[in-house]
């Protein structure tokens, strides 16, 4: 096992968690210190309310000020707000830094969940102007809840997160894997994670290495990654952002190693950035990439961005927004190359054992309830269910109707009334999905109340229909599988 340096000594890590929890600099403790409009505000970069609520400078509020309001302050109070850390240490250790007459962050060590803190680089927008180093150290962003929220959370012996960063995947992993390997590129970005690690009282295998070489040749229950996914001409000025692939082949990469890292029946879940062709379907050059992994695959697009938004979110991000010969020549690859979009989304993949892997590529840009990752283990539950069962064994079962599901009409006025146009399935929980369904799809529907095996049901209304039995059963087997997938009807199982 390889052994990484932190930030702080052993020693200093454990005095930095006995200041913070003295201090109680938790989030529940700042939300309590602040009151409601306060922590508010802070949410979006405004920090009037909490400075006002925290000009008495006692340990807590000191702490509020430097790492959550970004501001300089003296040296004498934020020496006594990091005790028994000594702040010699705390400065060489780049925890806080001088600034002006006194010391300011010099890192992001933000509160997390109930008794958590990561440790980070202190993002672009807080200090603007300020170059980003090549091997900055991203907090917890938008993508990363976004992985946070999707992950399989079931218990698991052995956990792995590809480029851990400042180690928030890892962290969240630890609570439900015996153990934990973490592996980045940067070896800067260790020192973070270890550091993250040890003020959170646990222990992860830390490697250095690109994505898989670390790990060659090992196996593991669950795999998760943020990659450096952005796409563009392969050129790395930033580790977390840059993978020095050129257009989005780690989405490809990734996918082609996941069978050598699952174990059987093992799941691997990564963030992916694809790019939308002139002349392809973007579902089709994504499904090409599971072609012969032998893994069931669910590729979900949440976001899609022209590349001119894309190229500003990206400079932006990394302070390079004022750069127009960057910009022009990131904009000239994606012209060179056909690039009309960029798709962001989830890739979530199993290896089931199965002969016929399952693969769908789909788009779900409507709001979810979280946590998706429960959405993700039912889903892949569902195809074990439907795997092993042909038409016949469909229409054995029993089914109840999704929880809360609503109908939704819409419908034209005429001579003789209502005229109905359309009919929308509308799921209130879950993923939200909505299917347009026709009157025989509705009635089946509907009359799926957990009481008759579905092939009763069926019998009911080939003769309300005037159609026989077989013809209906074989028109349905698609149908009914499809609606079970996407969890419109649930087998009852007692």
């Amino acid at each position: 096992m390889e052994r990484h340096d932190m930030l702080l000594s052993p020693a200093g890590v454990e005095a930095l968690r006995t200041a913070l929890t003295r201090a109680d600099f938790t989030s529940n403790g700042i939300a309590g210190r602040l009151g409601a409009q306060a922590t508010g505000g802070v949410a979006r970069n405004d920090f009037r309310a909490a400075l006002r609520a925290t000009e008495d400078r006692d340990p807590l509020a000191t702490l509020i000020r430097v790492f959550i309001c970004d501001q300089t302050e003296p040296e004498a109070a934020v020496a006594a707000a990091l005790a028994p850390l000594d702040l010699a240490e705390a400065l060489a250790g780049g925890l806080v830094e001088r600034h002006g007459d006194g010391l300011r962050a010099g890192v992001d060590l933000e509160p997390y969940g109930d008794d958590w803190w990561v440790l980070a680089d202190v993002p672009a927008s807080a200090r603007p102007g300020r170059p980003l180093h090549s091997e900055h150290v991203l907090g917890i962003g938008g993508a990363t809840q976004t992985l946070i929220g999707a992950t399989v959370r079931r218990p698991v012996q052995t956990a792995l997160d590809l480029g851990t960063g400042s180690g928030v995947q890892a962290l969240h992993l630890a609570t439900h894997a015996r153990r934990v390997t973490a592996t980045d590129v940067s070896e800067r970005a260790l020192r973070f994670a270890a550091t993250t690690a040890a003020l959170n009282g646990q222990d992860w295998e830390l490697l250095c290495g690109d994505l898989v070489a670390p790990v060659a040749g090992r196996r593991f229950d669950l795999v998760v990654s943020n990659p450096p996914f952005v796409v563009g001409p392969g050129t790395t000025t930033h580790v977390y952002r840059d993978s020095g692939r050129v257009g989005d082949a780690i989405g490809a990469e990734l996918a082609a190693a996941a069978p050598g890292l699952l174990t059987e029946g093992g799941t691997m879940q990564y963030l992916a950035n694809w790019v939308h062709v002139a002349g392809e379907e973007w579902h089709e050059r994504v499904t090409g990439w599971f072609a012969g992994t032998g893994l069931d695959a669910w590729v979900i697009q949440r976001e899609v961005a022209d590349p001119m938004a894309y190229v500003n979110l990206w400079l932006t991000d990394v302070g390079e927004a004022t750069d127009p010969q960057r910009m022009a020549a990131w904009l000239d690859w994606f012209d060179a190359h056909k690039v009309q979009a960029i798709g962001f989304g989830i890739v979530s993949l199993r290896r089931s054992g199965h002969a016929d892997p399952v693969i769908r590529v789909e788009d779900l840009r409507q709001r979810v309830e979280p946590p998706m990752g429960d959405q993700v283990a039912t889903w892949f539950d569902r195809q074990d269910f439907l795997r092993v069962r042909d038409i016949d064994g469909l229409l054995a079962e029993r089914y109840r109707a999704a929880e809360g599901l609503q109908l939704r009409q819409e419908a034209t006025m005429g001579d003789e009334g209502w005229a109905v146009d359309r009919q929308v399935l509308t799921m209130p929980h879950g993923l939200r999905w909505s299917e347009e369904v026709d009157p025989l799809v509705l009635a089946l529907v509907g009359g799926c109340d957990g009481r008759l095996a579905l092939r009763d049901q069926l019998a009911l209304l080939a003769a309300a229909h005037d159609v026989t039995p077989q013809e209906l059963a074989e028109a349905a087997g698609p149908i009914v599988a499809h609606l079970v997938e996407r969890g419109i009807i649930e087998p009852v199982t007692a």
